[in-house]
């Protein structure tokens, strides 16, 4: 199936054909046509799929240039909204629409000077939105199109009455997008009365991560996990490695101690000037840095393709949360790698993963770094999936070197020496 099967006209073919694309993903073939059409859809993909073009492309070709904001997309954060901005713009090459990006953090001076020249699309986070309405700095009383992209996260950043009076503020006749790696109950219950007749479009479940990523857990005393993330960094497969910590003061952190260790890495989260972030991210991309140390507020916006690697520093909250930390690698077709470190105190979280996930993660060692109560997997465990009898069951090491049989199996708990 080619884009121009889906109804694509051919100013923005031309779009798409400079952007490198070639074929349709999943999201983009099944979503497309029916925005196209004018239904509201909800549409739920794992990252790295394309959902970003899946809105954008049939969104302009249903915007109308020059007549004012005719429509509007909300989302989150900073990057997001960059990176829609830039699909935005590179889609829109030879189709003459003017947009505009808008976000806190910066002044606002250039951003009501960019909406006061004229624009067709706005791509906003929702705070600095209602800041520029006002302000009188724009108008939304003729928006034709909304978009909420990754409504989820919009809903556990708080951000939710925002978005309400967001939507008070739009024609009530309107065609509404809801695009996100996750779709819950709670939010298609805040906004059914937003959606119309919606066309619901999963291209993949929303908790099973990309077949290609190589998962695997590392069960490690937390106090070493810092040395244990710079021995693995040594490797020459880690060519680009982002890790993702709990709190943004870990971030900052980890990223003194790498740093002090002679890994050049930078550290990324929402306390970050928007100037410090892009910095950040820009030298992460042209490889200046090779590790980027990063929180859940910001990782939807990551778009990079090369990540070899994935490290989980932190075990993540939720499964949801795991499945977007480990989406930002195994993009654009290639291969990818997920290390989770875990240590004793988060074996129920490691447990609620597998359990959600219906698979078990593998357990790897490395010498000198296994804790005295740790987790392998066993016969039973491993085969069958979590949720369904599996459990991760505890072993006890011997002492501090992690050589321990195990409490039920008689298995030996690892492959770990003591240290010295």
């Amino acid at each position: 199936m080619s884009f121009e099967s889906l109804g694509l006209e051919p100013r923005l073919l031309s779009g798409v054909e400079s952007m490198g694309y070639t074929q349709p993903t999943p999201i983009q073939r099944d979503a497309i046509p029916h925005i196209l059409a004018g239904k509201d859809v909800v549409g739920v993909a794992q990252t790295g799929t394309g959902k970003t073009a899946a809105f954008t492309l049939p969104m302009l070709q249903r915007t109308p240039t020059r007549r004012g904001v005719r429509t509007l997309v909300v989302t989150p954060t900073r990057e997001l909204a960059l990176q829609i901005a830039e699909v935005t713009r590179d889609a829109s090459r030879h189709t003459g629409h003017r947009s505009a990006v808008v976000f806190g953090g910066v002044g606002l001076g250039p951003q009501i000077d960019r909406l006061r020249r004229g624009v067709d699309v706005v791509i906003a986070c929702p705070g600095r939105l209602l800041d520029l309405v006002s302000r009188r700095a724009i108008d939304l009383s003729n928006v034709e199109t909304l978009v909420l992209d990754e409504a989820d996260r919009m809903l556990d950043m708080g951000f939710w009455p925002d978005v309400r009076r967001i939507l008070d503020l739009l024609p009530r006749n309107r065609q509404n997008l809801l695009f996100s790696a996750t779709m819950s109950r709670e939010v298609l219950k805040v906004v059914e009365s937003t959606l119309h007749d919606p066309v619901y479009v999963e291209a993949s479940p929303p908790t099973k991560p990309i077949e290609r990523i190589k998962q695997s857990v590392y069960p490690v005393c937390r106090t070493q996990k810092t040395d244990l993330l710079v021995e693995l960094l040594r490797d020459a497969d880690h060519t680009r490695t982002l890790v993702f910590t709990r709190t943004k003061h870990r971030a900052d952190r980890l990223s003194r101690q790498l740093t002090r260790k002679g890994v050049r890495s930078e550290a990324i989260h929402g306390d970050r000037s928007q100037g410090q972030r892009q910095r950040a991210l820009e030298a992460f991309k042209a490889g200046r840095s090779s590790v980027l140390v990063a929180t859940d507020v910001v990782a939807r916006g990551i778009d990079i393709d090369e990540i070899s690697h994935v490290v989980n520093y932190d075990m993540p909250n939720t499964t949801e949360d795991y499945v977007h930390r480990i989406g930002r690698t195994a993009r654009a077709g290639a291969d990818g790698n997920a290390i989770s470190f875990m240590s004793a105190e988060e074996l129920e979280t490691l447990t609620a993963i597998e359990r959600a996930l219906g698979s078990t993660l593998a357990c790897e060692d490395l010498a000198g770094f296994a804790y005295a109560e740790r987790t392998v997997p066993d016969p039973e465990r491993t085969a069958q999936p979590a949720g369904r009898g599996g459990h991760a069951g505890a072993r006890s090491g011997g002492g501090g070197n992690g050589n321990g049989t195990g409490k039920r199996n008689g298995r030996r708990g690892g492959r770990g020496r003591t240290r010295r």
